[in-house]
């Protein structure tokens, strides 16, 4: 739902003119230095995009659905680690306190998140606890004052060593087994008993890092809690519902630039005394690429338009989530493809969005955990 057309045209030309005139010219800096720029976070800060999610009333731009769908597939046709350090808080650093957050909790982060001020990130996976997100083995013990001791480790946090706001989920039950008994805590960076590790080696998204959280005896109050005691995984679902949407969008942008990137090279190569873009192979894969992108553009604001109706999208957002991430590597491969040895050299970037974006059909749910869903959702009916 697109609630005020002339609005949100101003915001997406805004957001290309940010990709354009800052995002692009500073990747190879971002990749070197393996951070996104101080003048560019102070450039997001400015569009806004920390807190499009975010309500009004907590000094966020409450896109709908589509609009941050919208907005996501423009912020992403550059590198990946701009939309993690400045659109992170518009997705799974915030959702979990606009789901289920007590209006003191909201009060509290969501002004500071919206503005960029601090940066969330959402502590779920574990060594134990990847696609099983239920196998939960970090703690978190009530004492007799009604606070809590959390002790664990969480892995793979999407920015972990620079977040502010930590999101943590622990098992309250120790009977308890499989989704029950889960507790979503909001924890503050500098809470005694919290710490991070430093930016974990990985295969791309420079300037993007994620860590390891360690909780050892951190005391936290109850009212860290965020919703009901035992009910977090539901939070986290309802987080992620909305999520898989917004990485879907986040993964079309990329395979947009790519392709983009792929027409102007291919108008400029010349084998043969021609450009290649006359030949009929390099046109099919095109082509191909052009499809997918419109195809997965398509479902993605259906689903969106759908969450906006307050329709259950449940099997929606897996179906866009593995299709989109799916399509993002295939043009990725078919983009390398045309470049050649340009495509894997350094250089031209083509080879760092190759990198960068693979990571996708992994978190938020692997591509075969989306598919078993998919299924699920498909037989419910007929059983």
């Amino acid at each position: 739902m697109i609630r005020d057309r002339n609005a949100m045209d101003e915001l997406l030309d805004r957001t290309r003119a940010f990709v354009r005139d800052v995002a692009i010219p500073n990747e190879d800096r971002t990749e070197a230095e393996d951070r996104v720029p101080n003048e560019a976070v102070a450039a997001m800060r400015a569009l806004g995009s920390f807190g499009w999610s975010i309500p009004e009333e907590y000094g966020g731009s409450g896109l709908t659905s589509e609009e941050l769908a919208l907005a996501f597939i423009e912020l992403t046709q550059c590198s990946v680690a701009y939309r993690v350090v400045g659109a992170t808080n518009a997705g799974i650093g915030s959702e979990c306190l606009i789901q289920d957050g007590t209006d003191e909790q909201k009060s509290r982060y969501l002004p500071r998140l919206a503005a960029g001020e601090m940066l969330g990130c959402l502590a779920l996976t574990e060594p134990e606890a990847g696609s099983d997100a239920t196998a939960q083995q970090t703690t978190a013990v009530q004492q007799a004052d009604g606070s809590y001791v959390l002790n664990g480790m969480k892995r793979y946090i999407t920015l972990a060593p620079i977040a502010d706001l930590f999101t943590v989920f622990a098992r309250t039950d120790g009977r308890a087994r499989g989704a029950t008994g889960i507790t979503a805590f909001a924890i503050e960076r500098g809470t005694p008993g919290l710490t991070t590790s430093g930016s974990t080696p990985k295969m791309g998204q420079e300037g993007a890092p994620i860590g390891e959280v360690y909780l050892k005896d951190c005391r936290v109050p109850a009212d860290a809690v965020v919703g009901a005691v035992g009910e977090g995984f539901r939070t986290v679902m309802k987080t992620l519902n909305k999520q898989r949407i917004n990485l879907a969008a986040l993964s079309t942008g990329p395979a947009i630039r790519m392709l983009d990137e792929a027409v102007a090279y291919t108008l400029e190569r010349h084998q043969g005394g021609k450009p290649i873009a006359e030949y009929q192979l390099i046109q099919a894969m095109l082509a191909e690429c052009k499809v997918d992108i419109e195809s997965t553009r398509a479902l993605i604001l259906e689903t969106a338009r759908k969450r906006d109706r307050g329709e259950d999208v449940q099997m929606d957002v897996s179906l866009c989530k593995y299709l989109a991430t799916e399509m993002c590597c295939r043009v990725a491969d078919r983009v390398v493809q045309i470049f050649g040895g340009q495509g894997y050299v350094k250089g031209r970037g083509i080879e760092r969005f190759y990198r960068d974006v693979r990571a996708a059909r992994i978190y938020e749910g692997t591509s075969q955990i989306h598919l078993l869903n998919i299924a699920k959702h498909l037989l419910k009916p007929a059983g």
